[in-house]
């Protein structure tokens, strides 16, 4: 077993110097680097909660630390106007979730596991004074509090255990199935499900579990939306009327390896009964909102794939009468761009919508009855998302590549933004952080191809800087300017590389036919797109190095860097995170189901359509490219026997090669000190290559 590239103490000096650094460039006002303990250390703020008046916003900040022992997260408010800066709410160990306004603004539920509690109960905060106060005492735990709109109830969501009393007799370890999934993304699944709840706003009262006794819940199918991380939510809405609650449920998971698993929506009532279906199938259905005047339902619906047919569906908004009658009406059928999140206005007469768009995080609104999507303004630098309605105009949250997301106020005739909050601002102006250059091109296949370029600190357009390629993950995604902990723009550039981000075909962002011809050629034509997006930036920016080049990669970007290893020699090294080599070991041991045999073309014992002729492994003998593969040990999206199978054939062809594995790490790597000894394991690797 070798040991990481970098000794204890060669760390700690570097931390010494790095702080050195940070003190000089404070005292004498000089631009910097990015590094590693900027990204990591930034705070974050989440999604804003507004107060019912339009008034305040409720957010969580998260205070990170390398010791994840000291990381702090807390409530804080901040008046919409700005005329205040934020203030903090809660201070305890806990940190909080799940934020909402009562009906009357005077208290504010949330979820939080404080001391003395086995898992996350709902705590009540009166905002005139006072500490939080726990309403519930759920053995599982609550997510997802709402309040009834008459203020008197809340409704959360928690797992219901079928076998909760076997489970606490068992002697033994085992894990038994008797149809898919086992998995999810980074954790094991087990007999537990998502119900919904209703309790009074009184901590005496009991709550009501209102799927318990339905035979919906307890059919072999039923299942809550996944969340990336593989937790599981109904998404439950309280009805106007406070009668009833609608929520999101899938109906037929343990069907996944012969049918496409759908969600529907249902409404179940609170005082019991089994839950009525409110849409057919054939789509999916999620994020269930009413409308301001309680007469309609709206949805996010997403297309469910067929053999023959297009599997890839962007997600587009409809309107359902309520109570539940008639067939849903596809407010965006005409819009090729997936619908983001959704609000609306204070008057319930226009909808406003975030989406990615052509590189970027683009806001947009429509009318609630329908009609033209128009755009609030044009976005030209970094990303808007979490579009808030406020008294007096929007809030948003507004991130860079070198800044995490901060709440602002939107000045839309300015097409620009006021801060409400700034927690990072004397960090972020330290840093030399050129602004991203976006480009197109046309590709041989006719496409047009939009590129996202990033520049190292101390830019010298007469210089010559070597290239690095990273290519986004998905592959249903989109390279933004936008910021991340693990594979930081700015933190990939700044020893002194360009840094090239193509949107290959598979991209979203550029309409459903873009996003969905991925799907029939899963390697080869992304691939080749991006090779062109090089030579396209070397045409056009001269301070491009093609003679130094190296390529990067997550997820299904590592899945492309062991396509480029069989098909290309340009690259001076590779860097593969979670990627996968093998068609075939990767469908048998991933989390995936009959939608892989579809894109593939045909169940997976023909051999037929990509399972071959696109897979990596095929290629191997062609590998000559130095690489570095580094893997999360309880990744189940894509295994780590992809990571050591990749190894192994490097090694047996004599390809300088070196594995990172994070044992307590999954498909991401998302712990500070793994994060950080990962980043120099990858910038280690490029500079033997490029410098």
């Amino acid at each position: 077993m070798r040991m990481p590239a970098a000794p204890p103490r060669y760390n700690d000096a570097m931390k010494r110097i790095g702080a050195l650094l940070l003190l000089a460039a404070i005292a004498f006002g000089q631009k910097r680097p990015i590094t590693h303990e900027d990204v990591w250390l930034m705070k974050r703020a989440s999604e804003p909660v507004v107060s019912p008046d339009g008034r305040n916003i409720v957010f969580s900040l998260t205070e990170p630390d390398y010791d994840a022992a000291k990381v702090v997260s807390d409530l804080w408010m901040v008046p919409a106007d700005g005329s205040a800066p934020p203030r903090r709410l809660t201070s305890t160990k806990a940190s909080e979730s799940g934020a909402a306004f009562s009906p009357d603004g005077a208290r504010l539920a949330f979820a939080s596991r404080r001391e003395g509690d086995e898992a996350a109960q709902i705590y009540v905060l009166p905002l005139n004074g006072g500490e939080a106060q726990r309403l519930t005492n759920v053995p599982g735990g609550v997510t997802n509090p709402q309040w009834r709109p008459d203020g008197k109830a809340l409704l959360f969501e928690s797992d219901y255990d079928p076998i909760a009393e076997e489970r606490k007799q068992r002697k033994s370890s085992a894990r038994v199935f008797d149809a898919m999934p086992l998995r999810f993304w980074n954790a094991w699944l087990d007999e537990k499900k998502p119900h919904v709840f209703v309790q009074d706003a009184d901590p005496a009262a009991k709550p009501l579990d209102l799927l318990k006794e339905t035979r919906l819940a307890a059919s072999p199918g039923f299942a809550g939306i996944f969340g990336a991380t593989g937790g599981q939510s109904l998404n439950a809405a309280w009805a106007p009327d406070g009668a009833s609650i609608v929520f999101a449920a899938y109906v037929n998971r343990d069907q996944m390896m012969s049918a496409v698993i759908e969600s529907s929506l249902f409404a179940v009532p609170v005082k019991g009964g089994e839950p009525r279906r409110l849409t057919d199938p054939g789509f999916s259905y999620s994020r269930p909102k009413f409308s301001r005047e309680g007469d309609a339902l709206y949805a996010i619906q997403d297309r469910t794939p067929v053999a023959g047919g297009l599997l890839y569906s962007i997600s587009r908004l409809v309107r359902i009468g309520w109570p539940g009658a008639g067939k849903p009406a596809v407010l965006t059928a005409s819009w090729d761009r997936t619908v983001g999140g959704f609000e609306f206005s204070g008057d319930g007469r226009t909808i406003y919508m975030e989406a990615e768009d052509d590189g970027f995080d683009q806001l947009f609104q429509m009318p609630a009855s329908g009609g033209d999507v128009k755009r609030l303004f044009q976005v030209q630098r970094g990303s808007y998302t979490s579009l808030k309605p406020i008294a007096g105009g929007f809030a948003a949250l507004y991130q860079t590549s070198a800044q995490p997301a901060e709440l602002v106020k939107l000045d839309v005739a300015a097409a620009t933004h006021a801060r409400l909050s700034d927690f990072n601002a004397e960090r972020v102006a330290q840093l030399d952080t050129p602004a991203p250059i976006h480009f197109w091109f046309t590709a041989k296949n006719g496409k047009r191809i939009h590129n996202i370029m990033f520049l190292p600190p101390a830019f010298d357009a007469g210089r010559k800087y070597p290239l690095l390629i990273f290519p986004h993950g998905g592959p249903n995604s989109m390279s933004k300017d936008a910021f991340s902990t693990r594979w930081n723009n700015y933190l990939l550039a700044a020893p002194g590389y360009v840094v090239l981000e193509t949107d290959y075909t598979g991209s979203t962002g550029f309409g459903e036919k873009f996003a969905e011809d991925i799907e029939h050629d899963v390697l080869r034509g992304p691939a080749q797109e991006i090779l062109e997006g090089i030579d396209e930036a070397g045409k056009r920016y001269p301070y491009i190095d093609l003679s130094k080049q190296a390529a990067a990669g997550a997820s299904y970007g590592g899945y492309l860097m062991n396509w480029f290893n069989g098909h290309t020699n340009q690259f001076k090294c590779l860097v593969i995170h979670a990627g996968a080599i093998n068609n075939e070991s990767q469908y048998g041991f991933n989390d995936g189901g009959l939608e892989r045999e579809l894109r593939m073309g045909g169940p997976i014992w023909e051999s037929k359509g990509q399972w071959n002729d696109q897979s990596p492994i095929r290629y191997s003998g062609a590998f000559k490219t130095p690489s570095l593969i580094t893997q999360g040990e309880i990744d189940y999206r894509v295994p780590i026997n992809e990571a050591v199978t990749n190894f192994k054939i490097l090694q047996r062809l004599g390809v300088p090669s070196r594995l990172v594995v994070f044992p307590d790490e999954g498909h991401w790597i998302l712990k500070g000190e793994n994060g950080k000894l990962h980043m120099d394991e990858v910038q280690a690797w490029l500079a033997r290559y490029l410098k």
